[in-house]
Formats: C-alpha cells, sequence, structure tokens
C-alpha cells in the first residue's frame, strides 16, 4: 500500500462563514487555524496549502472568559531601549480594529513559517455584520453549537 501524497492541482477549497458574536476567542482561534491549514481534511498534506479559506464577522462581539476581558494586555515593541507598549482588550476591541484581536490569536496558534503566512492570508476578518465575500458562497459554519462552552455565556 502506498502513502497517498497530495498534489496543488488536487486542492479543492470551500469557503466557511463564522459569526464571532459571543464566541470564545481561545477556541475558536484553534478551529480557524486548524480549518486554515486543512487538518481537517483526509487529505492533509503538511507542506502544501491545503486549508479552507474562512471569512469570520462580528469580530467586535468576541469574548473572554472570567475576568480576562479586564486583565488581559497585549505588548509590542518599538526596538528601542523602553519602547515597549502595552494595550487593553478591551481598548483593542471598542477601538478602531477589533479584527487584530482574533488575527493575532489565530496567528500565534500556527507554525512561523512562510507557509503558514499564506495561510494566513486566507483568513478574512470583519468586525461589522457585512461582509464582501458574497459571491463566494461561503457555507455557514455554526460553532457555537458544537460544544456548549463555544459560546460564552
Amino acid at each position: 500500500m502506498l502513502t497517498f501524497s497530495l498534489k496543488q492541482k488536487d486542492i479543492k477549497k470551500k469557503w466557511y462563514l463564522i459569526d464571532a458574536n459571543g464566541l470564545v476567542l481561545g477556541r475558536l482561534a484553534a478551529k480557524i487555524s486548524m480549518i486554515l491549514r486543512g487538518k481537517h481534511k483526509t487529505t492533509y498534506t503538511s507542506h502544501l496549502d491545503c486549508g479552507d479559506n474562512v471569512v469570520v464577522i462580528n469580530a467586535k462581539g468576541i469574548r473572554l472568559t472570567g475576568s480576562k476581558e479586564k486583565k488581559k494586555t497585549y505588548f509590542k515593541h518599538t526596538g528601542y531601549p523602553g519602547g515597549i507598549k502595552e494595550t487593553k482588550f478591551l481598548d483593542i476591541i471598542s477601538g478602531k480594529t477589533p479584527e487584530l484581536v482574533l488575527t493575532k490569536a489565530v496567528q500565534r496558534m500556527m507554525n512561523s513559517n512562510a507557509l503558514s503566512k499564506k495561510q494566513l492570508s486566507n483568513l478574512k476578518i470583519f468586525s461589522g455584520n457585512e461582509h464582501n465575500l458574497e459571491a463566494q458562497k461561503p457555507e455557514v459554519l455554526d460553532f457555537a453549537s458544537l460544544n456548549r462552552k463555544n459560546k460564552y455565556s
């Protein structure tokens, strides 16, 4: 029996639509990273971009469990001495780019190489209810119904 290896021409990509309103950040990011990498498919091949495309709407409504909403802090460094900057989770969610929270969570759950950067480009996040990807006919993925812990109560 020979081992099956997927070829680039045999890859078939689907589009998924996820409504992130009220969903828990870490659980959603883990599921999205698995879909982007293609690990949910039986034809998963580690050196090819065989994952699907994901469209996330209502990123502004994403939640954290417990008291993490008040305590979670994101850090970045300017590269200069003493140049560390910090931003609170609630400031980012209520600011101009609430998509950044989910993007960073998914990015940090994937490998850090050139292939994962290409796979991350298959993720489209919108802070509101509207998106401009209706032409791709995304299949709605009801992530909240998969497990009772996926939705914040």
